[in-house]
Parts: C-alpha cells; sequence; structure tokens
C-alpha cells in the first residue's frame, strides 16, 4: 500500500523581505529532499508589487533551487497551466500584505483549491505575516485597518494565528484579549525570526534566528484569561567560512 505524504506547512516570522542572514530561507529549502527544489513564490496579499517579487528573485536565483512566481493580477495561465505549475512545485512560499484580500483572489481564481491539493500531496507551504495567517482556520489581522481578527482561512492549520506578535503594537494585547474572549480559537503567535515547521497538524521543528525570539501557543484560561506559553526554539547558525588549505 502506498503511504501517503506528509503535509507539511510552515509559519515564518521573517525572511528574504526584512532579514539579511537568510537563515530562515535557508531553513525553508533544509525542508525539501530534492537536489534543486521548485520554489514558487505567491506575492498576492501585496498586489504582486513588483519590488517584492524583485527581493525574492534576488534572494532565492543564486541558492540550489528553481524560482518562480505566481501571479494573479496579470494572470497569464489558463486553469490547466495553474493547477499543473501549482502542482508542480515543492515549496509554496506566500508573501506577506492584506489577508483579506489574498483569500478573495485566491478564492477567485481557484488557488485556494489547487493549494490545498498541492498541500495533500507533500508540497511545503510557507509564508510570513497574511503569508502565515492564510493557512489556519483563523488569524489576527490587520487587513481592514485595526487589528481584529478574521475567522476566514483555509484551514490547513486548526486553530488560529497571529504573525508579528512582538514587534507591532497591541499585537499581542489584541491576539490574547480575542482568545481569552474566544473571538479567535487558540493557536500559534510569531515572532519576528522564528519559524515554525507542522507536520500532519503538529509540530514538529520551532527555530529562530533572534536568541530572544519566541513561538508562543495561546489559549483561553481561566475566568476569562489567557495561558501563554513559550515553545523553546532551536537557535539558527550562520554556515561558516570554509577554511583555505594551509
Amino acid at each position: 500500500m502506498a503511504v501517503a505524504p506528509e503535509r507539511r506547512l510552515a509559519l515564518l516570522g521573517g525572511g528574504f523581505s526584512t532579514d539579511d542572514d537568510g537563515l530562515l530561507d535557508d531553513w525553508v529549502l533544509d525542508q525539501v529532499s530534492v537536489p534543486r527544489p521548485r520554489v514558487c513564490f505567491i506575492p498576492t496579499a501585496s498586489g504582486d508589487a513588483p519590488g517584492y517579487v524583485e527581493q525574492f528573485l534576488q534572494a532565492y536565483q543564486p541558492r540550489s533551487c528553481v524560482p518562480g512566481v505566481l501571479y494573479l493580477f496579470r494572470r497569464e495561465l489558463d486553469d490547466d497551466a495553474l493547477r499543473t505549475f501549482l502542482l508542480s512545485q515543492d515549496v509554496v512560499y506566500v508573501g506577506g500584505g492584506n489577508t483579506a484580500n489574498l483569500l478573495a483572489i485566491w478564492r477567485t481564481h481557484g488557488v485556494d483549491r489547487l493549494l490545498r491539493e498541492a498541500f495533500e500531496r507533500g508540497t511545503l507551504l510557507c509564508g510570513v505575516s497574511a503569508g502565515a495567517n492564510c493557512w489556519a482556520e483563523a488569524s489576527h489581522t490587520d487587513s481592514f485597518g485595526p487589528l481584529t481578527h478574521l475567522a476566514d482561512g483555509l484551514g490547513l492549520l486548526t486553530g488560529s494565528v497571529c504573525p508579528h506578535y512582538d514587534s507591532e503594537p497591541g499585537r499581542r494585547a489584541s491576539y490574547q484579549a480575542a482568545v481569552a474572549n474566544r473571538v479567535l480559537q487558540a493557536g500559534w503567535a510569531v515572532e519576528d525570526g522564528v519559524g515554525a515547521l507542522f507536520t500532519d497538524g503538529r509540530l514538529t521543528d520551532s527555530v529562530t534566528r533572534i536568541p530572544q525570539a519566541r513561538l508562543y501557543r495561546v489559549q483561553p484560561g481561566r475566568a476569562g484569561a489567557v495561558d501563554e506559553q513559550a515553545v523553546p526554539c532551536r537557535l539558527l547558525a550562520a554556515a561558516r567560512p570554509s577554511t583555505p588549505p594551509a
């Protein structure tokens, strides 16, 4: 009997668009066993911003991978070509921006269904900010201006997600209040610098490029309180340059 592929996704608190060291990008590629993985960047949440796409290409073209970009604001692929393209990817990396707009546009073009199919086939799904929010059942977002909740994710990860937990004013308190009041389900709060890998719905790796950065499990507590538990994160280290022979 054939063994079903592992279903994996990663929440990122950074990457090529914010970090100079490339540690989280290297960590993402390390999760794929093929020699030159195909990596598709989806910049929908930023409106396919050209500068964002250029950042991705500059970061990933020198790496041992085959980078590509899926444009939806100037879509060039018909339905069959779109499905073939997405299902041929080893990694799908979703950029930040507006989570609500991202989900609406994906559903218009059927990308949500294709990503679910890719997920079931073993493609690693990952992303930062909106690109982390989108995979869960619900998320904490500023898609509508003020910080609020969005109970409208793809549901590939049970519960909720909150990005920028330590770096944006009001994030921590607002997310904790939403979880404590059960407006949002229990979930994962990601500080900048952190990466969290989920395999078949379970947390299987948590890393950080910043010693003090953390991943948190946030759940409702007693009497309207909230229970926040820090998850140990493995510190990523930059590769040492090789020493030339004497």
